[in-house]
């Protein structure tokens, strides 16, 4: 199955991207760039695709930027529709976005999933989750429901962000908002722009969180500051990393805390796309920095972190897809420390990484500018 599609818009913000930035915070060590030790196989072609996740029996969930969410067979051969999402709004960045599973699938079979939506005010991302139905004919999303909505919803189309991670114990949802390009929404805690929330499987503020109760603050709020975060995973010790498309350079990686301020627009190791100085990162300015940064900017897409057997030397390591980079990257976790491991050039914008259940390691290309956005598995090189 192959489809195509173009989208000049995306395409003209991926060109801005690989601009270099004019930071003039220290560069950090570079990634090394080794020959590829993994084997590509192209499984299946999707239009636009944004974000996948494997079912328990080796089926995944595929999401499309223009309001599909698709069910792919384990082999990849047999696709089909499992749901067309109304309300989806996917000018510029906007569209059907993350996709990923109740931590109790097995039991109550939900599937969370974010996009974009216009409502009264301009845009936001929305938070929702259906019921996976296989009891008639084929396959259905059931009793689908919006749990949460951003706010403030506000004019433009891109940086909507909308990743999603569950706690490893199941009992929170963490939700991305990014600041919609409008800078100043990441500082303001009485709107739920530029920040990390943390709410209950129903969507509602988590209990606990470290702005409740605040007079003026949004009781969701986990962390702030932040501006198109489009990355969010635990590692095996319980630590939230999250990783986000920086301005005119400083793509960051951070160490998510409760109640921290990571800085945008005020800290950043990149510059404005009109050359303005934004002040670097520096001990005691107040701002938690990146654990790792990169300038001229590499556009990461989604994160994971890689637990499986398949390629051993990487369990624990975070993988990060490049967008202009046109790279797949490898951060290396040391307990709260990161730095950065190999990057290797793939040839495309990659969207996504996600480990299949086999301990494969499977990517979805951005698949913009009239090409079809592939499908593939990486599986270690034969000596």
């Amino acid at each position: 199955m192959t489809r195509f599609s173009s989208y000049a818009t995306l395409a003209l913000c991926a060109v801005i991207a690989t601009a270099c930035s004019a930071s003039t915070a220290p560069a950090q060590d570079a990634a090394t760039t080794a020959a590829k030790p993994f084997t590509e196989t192209v499984m299946a072609d999707f239009e636009s695709p944004w974000a996948m996740t494997f079912l328990p029996d080796g089926r995944l969930l595929v999401t499309e930027k223009a309001g599909k969410l698709l069910i792919v067979s384990a082999d990849a051969k047999r696709v089909a529709t499992l749901a067309t999402i109304p309300g989806v709004d996917s000018a510029g960045q906007g569209g059907l976005m993350d996709v990923i599973l109740s931590p109790g699938f097995a039991k109550d079979r939900l599937v969370y999933f974010s996009y974009s939506e216009a409502r009264d005010g301009g845009k936001a991302v929305a938070l929702a989750r259906g019921r996976l139905d296989e009891k008639g004919a084929a396959p259905a999303l059931a009793d689908v429901a919006v749990i949460f909505r951003a706010s403030h919803a506000v004019e433009g189309n891109g940086h909507y962000s909308g990743r999603i991670a569950f706690s490893p114990d199941g009992q929170y949802l963490f939700f991305t908002n990014g600041e919609r390009q409008k800078f100043d929404p990441a500082q303001d805690l009485t709107m739920t722009l530029g920040k990390v929330l943390r709410l209950t499987p129903d969507g509602k503020p988590a209990p606990g969180n470290p702005f409740a109760g605040q007079a003026g603050t949004r009781p969701e709020i986990w962390s702030y500051g932040h501006r198109n975060l489009l990355g969010i995973a635990f590692d095996a010790q319980g630590n939230l990393w999250e990783q986000e498309m920086g301005p005119k350079g400083g793509d960051e990686v951070n160490l998510i805390q409760p109640g921290k301020n990571y800085g945008y627009p005020k800290a950043s190791n990149g510059s404005h796309y009109d050359d303005r100085d934004i002040p670097d990162h520096a001990p005691g300015d107040g701002f938690e920095a990146p654990k790792v940064w990169w300038n001229p900017s590499i556009s990461p897409g989604g994160m994971m972190i890689y637990s499986g057997n398949m390629f051993p030397a990487w369990k624990g390591d975070a993988f990060i897809g490049g967008l202009s980079s046109q790279s797949l990257l490898r951060i290396d976790l040391d307990g709260t420390n990161a730095k950065k491991g190999d990057q290797w050039p793939m040839g495309n914008r990659i969207r996504e990484a996600e480990q299949g259940p086999d301990g494969a390691i499977w990517l979805i290309e951005d698949g913009t500018r009239g090409a079809a956005g592939r499908l593939i598995k990486l599986t270690p090189a034969k000596a």
